[in-house]
């Protein structure tokens, strides 16, 4: 096995290459507008710093969010092109769950929140390192204080609103390394990984504008 795993739904772009038994490399960088510009650089990077070509690896994993439109679907496209390319299967897997997989907690529940801007957060509970509680979803903080209430909490969004998540830990962005980890884990596991489709949870935030008018030639 050696299976590349990327990661765009966060500020970090993330790349990480794991040889079935351990990551052999991997590359972050946090930038929250040059998702586009940074993943294929990173990647070459990653393939560089363990002495492979692109078509060695067998099998690709990417984040599915949820996260902004925008950074996610960079990811999402970069692994299905890959995936096209060399002809292995491409695996999704939750973003917040590699974050609650990298986390220091021995025991839960614990919460994981990541930055979804406009004063929201993408959250859910986790009984565990590999166990999710609640699906995924956005909230503004506030709305889910009681919910959440003495809960440890990990991620961007935690440190972020600290009324809310007083005991917030690192880390504060998902790493491939971790995202990696886990879906390696699971594989040998036997069990069955997401598809690499987009969490997206609510519209972009880009929007037409109103009163838009279609002007066409005679």
């Amino acid at each position: 096995m050696l299976l590349l795993a990327l990661d765009t739904a966060t500020p970090a772009v993330t790349v990480a290459l794991h040889d079935g038994t351990a990551v052999i490399a991997s590359s972050s960088q946090v930038d929250a507008r040059r998702h586009g510009e940074l993943l294929l650089p990173a990647v070459d990077r990653v393939l560089a710093e363990a002495g492979v070509p692109l078509d060695a690896v067998t099998e690709i994993v990417t984040g599915i969010g949820p996260g902004p439109y925008t950074g996610l679907r960079v990811g999402l496209m970069t692994a299905d092109t890959f995936g096209l390319a060399l002809g292995v299967p491409v695996h999704g897997l939750c973003t917040l769950d590699g974050l609650a997989y990298a986390a220091d907690i021995e025991k839960g529940p614990f919460v994981v929140a990541t930055d979804a801007r406009r004063k929201e957060v993408y959250w859910a509970v986790y009984e565990d390192s590999r166990t999710r509680r609640t699906d995924p979803a956005v909230d503004r903080p506030a709305d889910i204080a009681e919910k959440v209430a003495g809960l440890p909490a990990v991620g961007a969004g935690a440190l972020l609103y600290p009324d809310t998540f007083p005991v917030a830990h690192e880390p504060e962005h998902v790493s491939a390394a971790a995202l990696a980890s886990l879906a390696v884990a699971k594989l040998a596991a036997g069990e069955e990984l997401p598809a690499p489709r987009p969490l997206y949870l609510r519209r972009p935030d880009a929007q037409v504008p109103k009163n838009y008018k279609v002007v066409t030639p005679k």
